[in-house]
């Protein structure tokens, strides 16, 4: 069970990564962010994510401290990194709403958390995984944790174009002010 857990994790992340790296070399046929929002898109975007945040979990508490780290680190770090990570994301998902954070349109957010980050979800995010990482000690969750964050990382190279497109100078000033990531 754990190694189809480790390949269905894996995949994920790489079929995750493969559509963001085409959505950047094509951007005219993208996959991410969707050209239209359709019925279908939540799906298309939400299943792999929390397949990805599910299989982490698990690996997490199959291999839970499996790797010599320190408590202090794994609950003085790792828990803080979750909890501000969710308070994050779910803050700013509130401003969007769902249908947005999953590649609908709708305005560009400037405030809040995005004042200091043009992507305060994927840093929350890492910081999410991150924060799973060091908290369970769990070997095959770091591996599947660092594919995660590598897609993470990836994902606003996609995104940015499509925005600059969507809101133009508006999109230019801001991000010449704000950091991509911290």
């Amino acid at each position: 069970m754990q190694g189809f857990l480790i390949m269905l994790g894996l995949g994920v992340a790489a079929m995750t990564l493969a559509a963001i790296l085409w959505s950047i070399a094509f951007p005219e046929r993208r996959i991410w962010p969707p050209r239209r929002y359709t019925t279908l898109t939540p799906f298309f975007v939400w299943v792999p994510t929390f397949t990805l945040f599910g299989v982490l979990i698990l690996l997490g508490v199959w291999g839970w401290a499996d790797l010599v780290i320190p408590s202090w680190l794994r609950f003085g770090v790792g828990l803080p990194l979750i909890l501000i990570g969710n308070i994050v994301v779910w803050m700013e998902v509130s401003h969007f709403g769902v249908p947005q954070t999953g590649g609908a349109k709708g305005t560009l957010r400037t405030e809040g958390m995005y004042g200091y980050s043009r992507n305060p979800q994927y840093m929350a995010d890492i910081g999410i995984v991150s924060g799973w990482m060091i908290l369970s000690a769990a070997p095959w969750a770091m591996v599947v944790g660092l594919a995660g964050i590598v897609v993470l990382i990836a994902a606003p190279f996609s995104e940015e174009p499509w925005l600059k497109d969507q809101y133009g100078t508006e999109f230019e000033n801001y991000s010449s002010r704000v950091r991509r990531f911290l």
